[in-house]
């Protein structure tokens, strides 16, 4: 089969690309480390052409969608760094080899992109001298010549291309040929055309099997009559190879103007593929699918692709196409659903292999009781035919155990009786006195046979029983052969049902492997699933990461303006997002689910441990660090208020989702809705407000905030302005909490005016914009030097004792008479050592040393100030206007926000009868998000293994009452590693009569 581009193919390929010189690189992605896709622009809006690199393999234009790296490689991201907005200049071939030169920009601004298509392949970025700035594949050739980063890249060592192969040239070659050289060997390194032009205009002229021989001397015929035998059998196999193949020597008068013509008609080919004009060929092999109810399918399996019809390959089938570009796009996207269609064919194979066997073996079996029968009733008649001779032998051998002779004599005796000629002794072929028989040697006495040398043949030895007569040893083989008939007819009617239930087994497996791959075929992988994601009980999308990189794509690719962050403040807690498309305010159930998943994906579920989770509006999530801080992969600022969720229990769910048929999406329109505000109590007399209205709600800036977040108490302690006293009131029956405000707030905030109230929004508004990181991996300093480090260190020693000493004078009590013993000279020095600084400077130096000390007691306007000095005052922002620190978005093609809804509408996890569905999709999500899906599961933190988990999950769904046939055959197609993935980890699996399913 055919992996790589060849010189013919490169040259094609390079012509037809021409019509890309021009038009700008719009975007780099990587589908994999040697795979990159560049999407180009034209002079339209509307062009676009996505531009397919593999190194070392391939290169061409593709219209298929190609599955992307979820974050760029370093490759990538240097390649989108140089390239990005070029223009494609030139597109050429590096001489004859199998090396092209992609150039972008112009002058000093030019880059190559130069791909490697032969050994291990290459893809180089060069700049406009060539110096490389990087590879892919850095090695070293030889002692002088590099491949690496800031080296010069040897355009010089491509194969330069040859003129073409002249008559004399081509008469200096075959002389200089060696004996026994094929003729396709010698053209190979001297025609710049590749293996399969070299065949077809070979073929074409009939010289293919051409050899070359020239006239031995008498020594080198001794060696070579000597080399079969060093050889041996590989010598033997080539010999005979060559005997298949026929070869004929060349002959210099005869086939040299033949040969003269094939080199012309290279060169043409040659031409033909520089002018950008060639069509595309995929070369296919005939499959046969094994047959159903007597009808002969075929599959085509791609073996190679070509820019020409070429001879060689006119016996098998061709697909044609417009473009060589075309072809190849072809070949290379096919090669997954072939793969999937020859693993159906070799399964198809196989049940009918095993079924095969099966009818073998019962016809074997029925064979040799068949069989049975005719011996048995051969010998019962042989003996009927000669019972006198067989009774005398019984009697004869009796009457000489009856005498007490020796075994070792009762066989000297018989010898002797044979020698004299004796008939009943000579009948006698073996003594077996063990077992109490002999063995006669008989036949038929009444046969027609009148010679006797040819009685001897038809002579059939018999087992005798000497404790039964002649007609008792009959009557014996009689009743085995009915035995025999009897056993047979048992076997032609087991046989007949075994078949049956073999053909039945074996249609349906040959039923479920094509439906099966048919699933297969019609899976769509969502851009979702690659991360832990599920739908809300009101037809949210909520995504999370799985890890640092997926924490930081998903925060700056897929979060728009209107989306929702949840995070919880614990170790390994996932970013969640929630996609909000409609821009609406999002109900607090979703908030809900998300905030119980972003809790599970963390340490919270192997530890057991219930936590708080809480959301922040995207316009919140920034990348910005503070200064001399660097924020590591996944981590992110978050600046403002959190909306905390109230705690939830660890419980996730495992359930699937169905793939609906476009005309049956109607129908389940509504499932998950979101629950009108009229369906929910509402009391707005009364001062307490529940959870899902005061807790959940957005934060707003308008002058009707609650008094919790407005009103600030003057008090000793200094956190009572930014948390004032409310009472919590929690129903343990019920589940219910509510939060009142005291009533000194309360009094407060009813006798303000307005200016009051923008005097204490502003007041609060430093307490408001308080910022935090959040953290995938502790936070780091910036990369400094070993010796920097050091010095650091040994300050930040010097700092914290200066910090224990002002501590201990802060904690110097009012009362000289408490002061322990040996404490005043201490103090002494550390008040003259401290003199000068005042409270101010103190608590920046406690702030930068993140330490409090003791904390001093003073009114709450005091510290307003102060902290309106450390904290940084940022202007609040409107709400529709874009974030101050906006996180830089990437290029989401592959997820667009208008078409989550309409991709969210074809799934169901509530399946009706007559629904067409296309395939299924397992999803983990809170169970609170999965109470009306058919398929449920319940997942709490335990001991049990993901895997085995999914494997009972799936049993227990098959064997649900409600599953029908479709769905049955949908879940076979789901593979356990995929329902696996998303489990959180060591789970306890609960689901009803759940012991039934463990047997």
């Amino acid at each position: 089969m055919k992996t790589r581009f060849n010189t013919y193919d490169i040259i094609c390929g390079v012509a037809e690309l021409q019509k890309l010189v021009g038009w700008r690189v719009n975007q780099i992605y990587d589908v994999d480390n040697k795979t990159y896709l560049f999407r180009m622009q034209g002079t339209g809006a509307v062009e676009k052409v996505t531009l397919l690199i593999e190194s070392g393999t391939r290169f061409h234009t593709t219209r298929f969608e190609w599955p992307k790296n979820v974050a760029p490689s370093g490759f990538s991201m240097k390649l989108r760094k140089h390239l990005k907005n070029k223009r494609l200049e030139k597109i050429q071939q590096l001489g004859a080899d199998r090396i092209v030169d992609f150039q972008f920009g112009t002058g000093d601004a030019a880059y190559h992109v130069i791909l490697e298509l032969y050994d291990r392949g290459n893809l180089v970025l060069t700049d406009s001298e060539l110096t490389t700035l990087y590879i892919l594949r850095p090695h070293t050739e030889g002692e002088n010549l590099r491949f690496a980063m800031r080296e010069k890249y040897p355009v010089e060592r491509a194969k330069q291309s040859s003129e073409g192969l002249k008559a004399e040239a081509l008469e200096q070659l075959l002389e200089n040929a060696k004996n026994g050289d094929n003729l396709r060997q010698i053209l190979m390194p001297n025609l710049d055309c590749g293996p399969s032009v070299i065949e077809h205009v070979l073929l074409q002229q009939g010289l293919d099997n051409r050899i070359i021989e020239k006239a031995k001397n008498a020594e080198d015929a001794q060696e070579s009559e000597e080399k079969p035998e060093k050889g041996g059998k590989k010598q033997k196999k080539g010999r005979n190879q060559q005997a298949k193949v026929e070869q004929k020597p060349f002959d210099m008068v005869n086939d040299l103007p033949l040969l003269k013509k094939a080199v012309k008609s290279a060169e043409d080919l040659l031409t033909e593929g520089t002018s950008g004009q060639t069509k595309g060929y995929i070369v296919q092999v005939k499959e046969e699918k094994p047959a159903e109810n007597g009808k002969v399918e075929f599959f085509f399996r791609n073996i190679e692709f070509h820019p020409y019809q070429f001879v060689q390959f006119k016996e098998f089938e061709c697909a044609t196409f417009e473009s060589f570009m075309e072809a190849v796009d072809e070949f290379y996207s096919t090669q997954e659903s072939q793969k999937i269609d020859m693993k159906t064919l070799q399964q198809e194979r196989e049940a009918l292999k095993k079924l095969s066997n099966v009818k073998n073996d019962h016809a074997k079996r029925l064979e040799e009781l068949t069989k049975v029968q005719d011996v048995d009733r051969k010998k019962a008649e042989l003996i009927t035919s000669n019972q006198s001779l067989v009774d005398n032998a019984i009697r004869a051998v009796q009457s000489a155990i009856a005498s007490q002779l020796s075994w070792p004599d009762i066989h000297e005796l018989v010898k002797e009786a044979q020698a004299n000629g004796d008939s009943v002794a000579s009948s006698i072929k073996q003594l077996k006195l063990e077992t109490n028989h002999i063995s006669l040697i008989l036949s038929d006495p009444y046969g027609d046979n009148e010679d006797d040398e040819l009685e001897t043949p038809e002579a059939t030895v018999v087992d005798v029983d000497l404790a039964l007569s002649a007609w008792a040893n009959a009557r014996r083989y009689y009743d085995l052969k009915r035995s025999a008939a009897q056993k047979e007819k048992k076997t032609v009617d087991a046989s007949q049902k075994a078949l049956k239930s073999a053909e039945r087994k074996t249609q349906q497996t040959l039923k479920e492997v094509r439906t099966i791959s048919n699933i297969v075929k019609a899976r769509k992988v969502f851009w979702f699933e690659k991360f832990y994601w599920f739908i809300s009980s009101e037809n949210y999308l909520v995504i999370g990461g799985r890890d640092a990189q997926q924490n930081e794509l998903i925060v700056k690719r897929y979060m728009r303006p209107k989306d929702i962050y949840v995070h919880a403040e614990i170790q390994g807690a996932s970013s969640v997002i929630i996609r909000n498309p409609t821009g609406e305010e999002i109900p607090p159930k979703t908030l809900l689910e998300a905030g119980s998943m972003a809790i599970s994906y963390s340490v919270a579920w192997d530890a057991k441990v219930v936590t708080n989770s809480y959301w922040v509006t995207s316009e919140q999530v920034s990348k910005t660090a503070p200064t001399g801080e660097y924020l590591a992969t996944g981590s992110f600022m978050i600046r403002g208020k959190k909306n905390f969720l109230p705690s939830c229990h660890l419980i996730m769910g495992l359930s699937l989702l169905f793939k609906l048929e476009d005309s049956f999406i109607a129908r389940h329109l509504g499932e998950r809705k979101v629950r009108s505000i009229d369906d929910e109590p509402s009391e707005p007399d009364f001062k307490e407000t529940e959870v899902a209205n005061d807790l959940l709600s957005e934060h707003s800036d308008d002058s009707d905030a609650t008094p919790v977040e407005n009103v600030s108490e003057p008090s000793s302690n200094t956190d009572i302005t930014a948390f004032p006293n409310t009472e919590v009131k929690i129903e343990h029956d019920t589940g219910r909490i509510t939060v009142k405000s005291n009533s000194v707030n309360e009094d407060q905030n009813e006798n303000v005016d307005n200016g009051n109230v923008l005097e204490k929004l502003l007041k609060n508004k430093p307490a408001e914009e308080e910022t935090t990181i959040i953290t995938s991996v502790p936070s780091r300093k910036k990369q400094v030097s070993a010796k920097k480090s050091k010095e650091e260190k040994a300050r930040a020693a010097k700092q914290e004792a200066k910090a224990a000493e002002v501590a201990a004078i802060e904690s110097e009590p009012k009362n000289p008479s408490q002061i322990k013993r040996g404490q005043k000279g201490k103090l002494k020095k550390i008040k003259q050592k401290y003199k000068d600084q005042d409270d101010e400077e103190r608590e920046i130096r406690m702030m930068i040393l993140k330490s409090s000390g003791k904390e001093k007691a003073q009114p709450s306007t005091e510290k307003v100030v102060e902290k309106s000095v450390i904290q940084k005052e940022e202007p609040k922002q409107h709400k529709n206007a874009p974030p101050k620190n906006p996180i830089e978005l990437e290029d989401a093609d592959d997820a667009p926000a208008g078409g989550d809804v309409d991709i969210l509408n074809s799934l169901t996890g509530q399946p009706a009868e007559g629904d067409e569905l296309l395939f299924a999709i397992p999803v983990v999500a809170p169970y609170q998000a999965l109470q009306n899906y058919k398929f449920k599961v319940k997942l709490t933190p335990g001991t049990g293994k993901r895997g085995k988990a999914a494997k009972l999950a799936l049993n227990i769904f098959a064997k649900e009452k409600g599953c029908n046939t479709r769905e049955k055959d949908l879940l076979k197609s789901i593979k356990e590693e995929s329902l696996a993935r998303n489990i959180p980890g060591k789970v306890k699996l609960s689901a009803p009569q759940l012991q039934k399913y463990h047997k």
